[in-house]
């Protein structure tokens, strides 16, 4: 385990290269002793002070939880982060690209709860009860961490690489489709990059909503009602650059646009 003054540090440095949009050296290799829990503690950090600065938590993201992210990655667990409500966006948005480092894209769903929900024995049936709508999402990652040799203690504490995410407008309720079969293509720029559906994700897209509520059982919380889950990715990360315009077509749940400026 970190020594706390530790903790502070590495929270700091991470905080400066949100700033400043910089990446810093690994922390694993720095501090080869730090474990998945130093990893929950610095983001925590960071987040507290975020909320102490007036940022709004809007939800949670859930990383790593297909095997294409996690082959993509050389990860091969879950992690999760928060969300403030100045990263969203909504489709059409025109995104500035000097706001991340190492910007990609994943083609996602997000789950917005309509009650609370908590572990330690959430079952996928009780996170479809507890939701009260799905919608397509992209997420942007923002990796301020070098990212070769990078492990989950290193994501973890990256606020697990989260940036920001761009909604769709189509809500459908979990009985009005089978969330499985939710496709994604992903092109960019008119080219199709990436393919891939929903049941990529833990076979079932909210069996991410019953892990994180059942994880953050053991830190003593649980998920709120309107609050945001974003699921984890069904496709490999796209790498964007200024300039490039995005799409993914869901099928039945639409069609999410953007733009990198």
């Amino acid at each position: 385990m970190l020594h706390p003054d530790d903790i502070a540090a590495i929270a700091a440095e991470l905080a400066e290269a949100d700033r400043t949009h910089g990446v810093i050296p690994r922390i694993t290799a720095r501090y080869p002793g730090a474990t998945v829990e130093d990893s929950y503690a610095i983001q925590g950090v960071w987040r507290d002070q975020n909320i102490a600065a007036g940022r709004t938590l809007v939800g949670r993201k859930i990383g790593l939880t297909s095997k294409a992210m996690q082959q993509a990655t050389g990860i091969t667990e879950p992690d999760y982060g928060v969300m403030f409500d100045d990263t969203v966006y909504r489709s059409g948005a025109e995104i500035p690209v000097e706001k991340f480092s190492n910007v990609r894209i994943e083609v996602e769903l997000a789950f917005v709860l309509k009650t609370p929900l908590e572990g330690p024995d959430c079952t996928l049936e009780d996170a479809l009860a507890a939701i009260d709508y799905a919608v397509p999402a992209l997420e942007v990652l923002n990796s301020h961490i070098e990212l070769e040799g990078r492990t989950i203690v290193d994501t973890i504490s990256d606020n697990a690489a989260y940036g920001a995410m761009v909604l769709g407008e189509v809500h459908k309720r979990p009985d009005e489709i089978d969330l499985r079969w939710v496709p994604g293509v992903l092109s960019r720029n008119g080219e199709i990059e990436e393919t891939g559906v929903a049941a990529g994700v833990l076979g079932h897209p909210a069996t991410g909503v019953a892990w994180l509520a059942n994880k953050f059982h053991q830190h003593g919380a649980r998920l709120e009602a309107g609050e945001i889950i974003l699921a984890g990715s069904f496709t490999r990360p796209m790498w964007v650059s200024r300039g490039d315009t995005v799409r993914c077509d869901y099928g039945p749940m639409g069609v999410i646009e953007c733009r990198f400026v």
